[in-house]
């Protein structure tokens, strides 16, 4: 079993693909085309830092997450720092890689507002096989823009550099929200029959009379195939709530039918809706209800 390679700052990427001199300490550009050094079959890295990566070639096969696809010809995937991507190296034509990498670490952006922003970001806890599936028009927007990037990082760091990096990174990572909004409408068929998977799973998973614990996002994420984030994302376009929010309408629906159809007391309602402490079921329940179990059993 080959080590992780992990690489810490950008000058381990350079270094990773032999690439020789880089003009930044925490951002860069690479051009897959110019990458000379092939990795070893099989290989895991890990980074410290940010990557946007976007190939028009298809020999590649990267498994992040849990599952391995090939990387197709103009699909974009991000991923966050911290990630562990397995990439299964085929030999290739170097006139044949083409395709670009934005990588910047997050020191680059600490101080300034994308910092809080890009943790919404749920793109970049999406699964491979989730990646951005770009249009020839969506190709050229991005890629325009990371050129400016480079642009600029070609010109001399004064007051201004971290500015307008920053401010065209978040430029970038605001056209993926809205290209992934928009393939998330666009398969909307499929979607739906995904909607429908959940909310089966859900009536079904409080059918039982004792369930052993509460759902999760990821244990319903995992029954469709799909990123917690992405599952979420998904619900929230197509169903206007996300996967936590269908979780607790199937619960608190589940708990009024107990309320009202059992003798059972509330503490034995609760343990066997799944709740480790009575006291988190109470204070749901009146989130959700504006009643705690108690009145709502009695108004009813």
């Amino acid at each position: 079993m080959k080590p992780i390679i992990h690489l810490q700052s950008i000058a381990d990427l350079y270094q990773l693909f032999n690439l020789g001199h880089h003009e930044h300490p925490l951002i860069a550009v690479i051009d897959f085309s110019k990458v000379s050094e092939q990795l070893e079959q099989d290989s895991k890295i890990t980074t410290d830092f940010y990557s946007i990566m976007f190939k028009n070639y298809c020999k590649n096969h990267i498994k992040y997450g849990r599952k391995t696809i090939d990387f197709q010809e103009g699909n974009l995937i991000c991923i966050a720092p911290r990630q562990v991507i397995e990439i299964d190296v085929e030999v290739e034509h170097k006139e044949n890689m083409l395709g670009w990498g934005l990588f910047f670490h997050p020191d680059l952006i600490r101080a300034t507002s994308l910092y809080d922003k890009i943790s919404q970001m749920s793109f970049f806890s999406y699964e491979i096989t989730e990646a951005l599936h770009l249009s020839d028009k969506e190709k050229n927007i991005l890629y325009e823009t990371v050129q400016k990037i480079e642009l600029e990082l070609q010109e001399n760091i004064d007051d201004y550099s971290q500015h307008i990096l920053v401010s065209t990174i978040e430029l970038l990572l605001n056209y993926c929200s809205r290209f992934y909004g928009r393939q998330l409408i666009t398969r909307s068929q499929s979607n739906k029959s995904i909607v429908s998977q959940i909310e089966s799973l859900l009536r079904n998973y409080f059918t039982v009379s004792d369930v052993k614990e509460l759902p999760s996002v990821k244990s319903l994420a995992d029954k469709v195939h799909l990123s917690s984030s992405y599952l979420s994302d998904l619900l929230k376009k197509e169903t206007g709530k996300n996967a936590q929010e269908h979780i607790h309408f199937y619960l608190i629906e589940e708990a009024k039918n107990r309320l009202l159809n059992s003798p059972s007391s509330i503490n034995e309602i609760a343990f066997s809706l799944g709740f480790e402490y009575p006291q988190y079921f109470t204070k749901l329940f009146k989130q959700k209800t504006g009643y705690t179990p108690i009145e709502y059993r009695q108004l009813n």
